[in-house]
């Protein structure tokens, strides 16, 4: 199926690695560009080179939390190609740690950059996006169901995924898009990070394992697909939603 990528403009945040980066790649094998965003300038230039595209990629170095990031980010693709349809604002994930035993600074920290940097780059976007444009929040099955030791992420992502519902309202009648990504145990740095907080990392991978339907972790190419696919022109209907891409371990509807 032809995705109606080819040629089209992206802006994806935190794609310096893990699930912004697979997404970046799948964009840019249907033909799309791609500005991407990275905290620092070496991790920007590695990304860009891995991705091996030129004059289909372009990075910029800036921070989600930093209030200028939005405009930037926005400037960059309609200056370096001439135009914006879309954006996927991927942000690092928040300090692991329980409700109680989180600082406030851990929670300001958090809400700055999940909650106030996704919501600039989503209104620096509608700004510029035409018809047919897309915003995409990637956020986390936290969305739907507590993550064990997540409890920042638990209590900041739903709010985002309500945010990002409310935007598809206000932005539907310019015909622009706005959806969410919650992605479940996709097999990342982050993830691997995470599993190893208690000691013991493979034994905290099979006990996961095992509540998945499917039985594995996802890796981060099955998550850009799904990704290149919602950004795409071909899902051009599919607005307000928020989709899992977990395996089936939401044991939600």
């Amino acid at each position: 199926m032809d995705l109606g990528l080819q040629d089209k403009v992206y802006v994806v945040t935190g794609a310096t690695r893990g699930l912004g980066l697979a997404s970046a790649r799948e964009l840019l094998g249907d033909g799309a560009k791609v500005v991407l965003s990275g905290r620092t300038k070496q991790a920007v230039d590695a990304a860009v080179a891995t991705l091996d595209a030129p004059g289909r990629v372009h990075g910029v170095v800036a921070d989600n939390a930093d209030p200028a990031a939005a405009q930037l980010l926005i400037s960059a693709a309609q200056q370096t190609y001439g135009r914006l349809d879309g954006v996927l604002v991927s942000v690092g994930g928040p300090a692991a740690g329980t409700v109680l035993d989180s600082t406030e600074a851990d929670w300001q920290h958090a809400f700055e950059t999940v909650v106030l940097g996704a919501l600039r780059i989503a209104r620096a976007a509608a700004a510029a996006l035409g018809e047919g444009g897309v915003i995409a929040f990637v956020l986390s099955t936290s969305v739907r169901q507590p993550v064990p030791g997540l409890g920042i992420s638990n209590g900041l992502r739903p709010g985002l995924a309500m945010a990002a519902k409310s935007l598809a309202d206000e932005l539907g009648p310019r015909g622009i898009r706005v959806l969410g990504l919650l992605p479940g145990r996709i097999d990342t740095d982050r993830l691997r990070e995470l599993d190893a907080l208690g000691g013991d990392a493979g034994a905290a991978r099979a006990r996961a394992g095992a509540t998945i339907p499917l039985g594995r972790y996802g890796t981060p190419e099955e998550f850009g697909r799904v990704a290149a696919f919602a950004l795409s022109p071909a899902a051009s209907y599919l607005t307000g939603i928020m989709i899992p891409v977990d395996g089936g371990a939401l044991r939600s509807l």
